[in-house]
């Protein structure tokens, strides 16, 4: 089987390294991997989040994307022979605002290999959108209050789940979904969720991915997160995707080089790789 990691990050991440490629795909190479994917973050649109220093880290300013492409087309050259590079996006799903990621689709489809596409956001007082993934304090502050319980705040990121499937679903190129489970990013310092609730979410989720088939990211980087300590998909649900033929794939998720390949042993023990 293609030992492959499926979602990456590069310089052009401002809540990364500024490491070269190079030292990635070096380690990516010392690792025995045969495919590498950079799913970089796109621009967003402007002021989406109300917090100017945050909006600075998210992704790239708007005029560094057409960067981005040229020089992945230049590192995948250089790689050509060593190790196949993919070139692609994280695309997250943007409710109301789908116009936006539909342009930079429409505009670098050509360039792309692959799309990650992920939930990053939920509506929050006044309909302004706030992280799910930013801080466990933030993330009170932004929903606890204003969905009323943490149940009812996992019930929206899975109706948002359902929108992206349903979004992701025309991208023309190799997509799967990111990291399924992120709503249990700071699931220590929260609430406890009901287990029986998000089992369900996620059982949900399964005949919509069969039937327009987008893959699984089977993020790890949730391992390395203290208040997390899991992986952003269950092994269950791991194995019910392979009874679906849902296709996993390994994310890293890497945004340093010492991340690369980091605990793909855990992933190939459970998707039989």
């Amino acid at each position: 089987m293609l030992k492959w990691d499926g979602h990456t990050h590069s310089k052009f991440c401002y809540h990364g390294n500024p490491a070269e490629q190079k030292e990635y795909l070096e380690r990516a190479i010392e690792l025995g991997f045969e495919r590498y994917s950079v799913t970089e973050h796109p621009p967003l649109p402007d002021k989406l989040v109300d917090n100017p220093q945050l909006m600075l880290e998210l992704a790239m300013p708007a005029g560094e994307l057409a960067d981005y492409f040229a020089y992945m087309k230049d590192v995948k050259a250089s790689y050509e022979g060593r190790i196949e590079v993919a070139v692609g996006l994280e695309m997250d799903y943007l409710f109301k605002r789908t116009d936006f990621s539909d342009r930079i689709i429409d505009n670098w489809a050509k360039q792309m290999e692959d799309a990650v596409v992920s939930v990053h956001y939920l509506p929050s007082r006044g309909g302004a959108m706030r992280c799910i993934d930013y801080t466990a304090d933030d993330f009170r502050d932004a929903f606890l209050g204003y969905y009323g319980s943490i149940d009812k705040v996992v019930e929206e990121y899975f109706n948002h789940v359902e929108m992206e499937i349903e979004w992701a679903a025309q991208l023309p190129m190799r997509k799967r979904i990111g990291h399924v489970n992120l709503i249990r990013k700071f699931h220590k310092e929260l609430p406890e969720m009901d287990p029986d609730l998000v089992r369900r979410r996620l059982e949900g989720l399964l005949p919509k991915l069969k039937a327009s088939g987008i893959g699984v990211d089977v993020n790890v980087a949730g391992f390395r997160v203290a208040t997390c300590e899991e992986a952003y998909v269950p092994e269950w649900f791991m194995q019910a995707c392979r009874e679906n033929g849902i296709e996993l794939v390994y994310g890293s998720d890497s945004h340093k080089p010492e991340q690369v390949g980091f605990s793909y042993d855990w992933f190939a023990e459970r998707a039989g790789k």
